[in-house]
C-alpha cells in the first residue's frame, strides 16, 4: 500500500507537502543475539498489524546487557526521518507497559559502515520515563548515510529509575524516510542541490550544502573565496606557511610563489637544487661562493673562494697582506710590502735577499755575486771573490788596492795588513 512505503507531511504547518521514500523496507538488516525465528528483517517488511513479540510482525533478541539492530540502505542516501515502532503486546503504551523499561535509553545513529562509531548520533534517550516515552516515535536527523542504527544498553551501573536491567530488540517496524537520490531535496525530492555542494550533498529541506567544494563557501557554495591567505572547503584551510604574500589557490591551495628558500607546489620544500637560493629557489647563488654554495633564503654564502670575503663573497680581500678562503691566510712574510696575489698568495716581488713565487724558495740569493730584489743586482765589482751582503749589498771584503762597505774607495798606501776595506799603502 501507499502508506507503507510513502509519507506525507507537512513541514512546519505551512502549506507545503514534503513526500519522501520508505528507503528501508524489505532491505538487508542484522541484528545481535536473534532469539528463535524473530529475525531483525520482520522490522522491515511494512507490517506492524500485531505489536506483540510473539506475533509475525515484531523482531525480538535475546535478553542482554546490549542490544544492536541495523538496515543496509544499500547506498548513501539522504535521510530526513526515522520512525520506529516498538513492540506492545498489543496493551496499552503506559508506565505500566513492560516493554517501556526496555525501550528507554536507546539511541540511533547513521553511518557509512556497519561500525555506530564511524557515523553520527542522531538521538539518544536521556530524559524519558516509563510514562512519557513515546512510541510510535519519529526522530528527525538530516544526514546522508547507509546504514541506520539502533542500539542499546545497560552497561553501566547504577540504571536510571524505570530502567529494565537487561534489554533488547523489540521492534515491530523501523522505517527511514528520505530521498534515495543523493544530489536531491525538496518537494518530492526533485531539486538539485547547488552545483558546488561537496558531492553534490544538500540538507534535504532547506537545499543548503552540508560542504562546500574546494574554493567556495555560503550556505549555497555559490561564493568564490574571498578571504586571502585561505582555499579549500568553506574557504577554511590556511594557505601553506610558505606561499609568497601568503596567497595560494582557492582550489587546492597551491602556492602562486614561494619565500625564498623554499620550492614545490605548496612551498613545503627546501631548495633542493644545489646552488640556488631566494623565491622559488631560482636565483643562483653568488659566483665567488666556495663550491657554488649559499644560504637557501638570503643567498649569503657559507664560504667564499680564495681572495674574496663579504656576506656574498663580492669583494677583493680588503685587508693588506692577506689571500686565500674568506682572505684569512697570510701573505709569505718574504713578499715584498707584505703584498700577494688575493686567490694564489704568490708575492709580487720580494724583501732583499729572496726569490721565488713565494719568496721563500731559497733563503738567500741563489746565484752567488748578487744581491737585493729578487737576487738581481750584482755585488759591487770590487768585492773580494764576488760576494756581498745579499741585503745590502755591502762587500765581507775588498780585492787588494780597495777599500769601503762596497770596496769603492781607492786605498792611498799600500801595506801587506789588509783590513776589512782592503789593502793600505803608506
Amino acid at each position: 500500500m501507499l502508506g507503507e512505503c510513502l509519507l506525507i507531511c507537512c513541514i512546519l504547518g505551512g502549506n507545503s507537502v514534503w513526500t519522501y521514500e520508505n528507503m528501508a523496507l524489505n532491505k538487508t538488516v542484522w541484528q545481535q543475539d536473534t532469539f528463535l525465528n524473530f529475525t531483525a528483517a520482520r522490522a522491515v517488511d511494512g507490517r506492524k498489524d500485531s505489536l506483540s513479540i510473539f506475533g509475525s510482525d515484531c523482531v525480538l533478541s535475546r535478553y542482554t546487557y546490549t542490544a544492536e539492530w541495523r538496515v543496509d540502505l544499500q547506498a548513501v542516501v539522504s535521510i530526513h526521518h526515522i520512525f520506529i515502532q516498538y513492540a506492545t503486546n498489543n496493551l496499552p503504551w503506559d508506565k505500566n507497559n513492560s516493554h517501556t523499561s526496555r525501550f528507554l535509553g536507546f539511541s540511533v545513529y547513521i553511518s557509512n559502515t556497519t561500525n555506530k562509531a564511524d557515523g553520527i548520533l542522531c538521538f539518544r534517550d536521556t530524559k524519558y520515563t516509563r510514562a512519557t516515552i513515546p512510541n510510535p516515535i519519529n526522530i528527525t536527523c538530516p544526514h546522508y548515510g547507509r546504514y541506520v542504527i539502533y542500539y542499546n544498553n545497560r552497561t553501566h551501573l547504577p540504571y536510571p529509575v524505570g530502567y529494565s536491567k537487561d534489554t533488547g530488540n523489540n521492534l515491530c517496524e523501523v522505517e527511514v524516510y528520505g530521498c534515495t537520490s543523493p544530489g536531491l531535496y525538496g518537494e518530492n525530492c526533485s531539486v538539485a542541490c547547488p552545483q558546488k555542494c561537496l558531492n553534490g550533498r544538500c540538507h534535504i529541506v532547506e537545499g543548503t550544502c552540508l560542504g562546500c567544494v574546494d574554493g567556495y563557501s555560503g550556505p549555497t557554495c555559490s561564493k568564490e573565496c574571498t578571504i586571502s591567505g585561505f582555499y579549500g572547503e568553506n574557504c577554511s584551510t590556511a594557505c601553506p606557511e610558505h606561499c609568497l604574500d601568503g596567497v595560494c589557490d582557492a582550489v587546492n591551495g597551491t602556492c602562486y610563489g614561494c619565500l625564498d628558500g623554499y620550492s614545490g607546489p605548496t612551498c613545503s620544500e627546501g631548495c633542493t637544487i644545489s646552488g640556488y637560493y631566494g623565491e622559488n629557489c631560482s636565483t643562483p647563488c653568488p659566483e665567488n661562493c666556495l663550491d657554488g654554495l649559499c644560504d637557501t633564503v638570503n643567498g649569503s654564502c657559507y664560504a667564499c673562494i680564495d681572495g674574496y670575503s663579504g656576506p656574498t663573497c663580492h669583494r677583493g680581500c680588503m685587508s693588506p697582506g692577506f689571500y686565500g678562503e674568506n682572505c684569512s691566510i697570510p701573505c709569505p712574510q718574504n713578499c715584498l710590502d707584505s703584498r700577494c696575489h688575493i686567490v694564489e698568495g704568490t708575492c709580487f716581488g720580494c724583501v732583499d735577499g729572496y726569490i721565488g713565487d713565494k719568496c721563500i724558495e731559497n733563503k738567500g740569493c741563489k746565484f752567488q755575486g748578487q744581491y737585493g730584489v729578487n737576487c738581481s743586482t750584482p755585488c759591487p765589482v770590487n768585492c773580494l771573490e764576488g760576494r756581498c751582503h745579499i741585503v745590502d749589498g755591502t762587500c765581507f771584503d775588498c780585492v787588494n788596492g780597495y777599500k769601503g762597505p762596497t770596496c769603492g774607495g781607492i786605498c792611498k798606501f799600500q801595506n801587506k795588513n789588509k783590513s776589512k776595506y782592503g789593502s793600505l799603502i803608506r
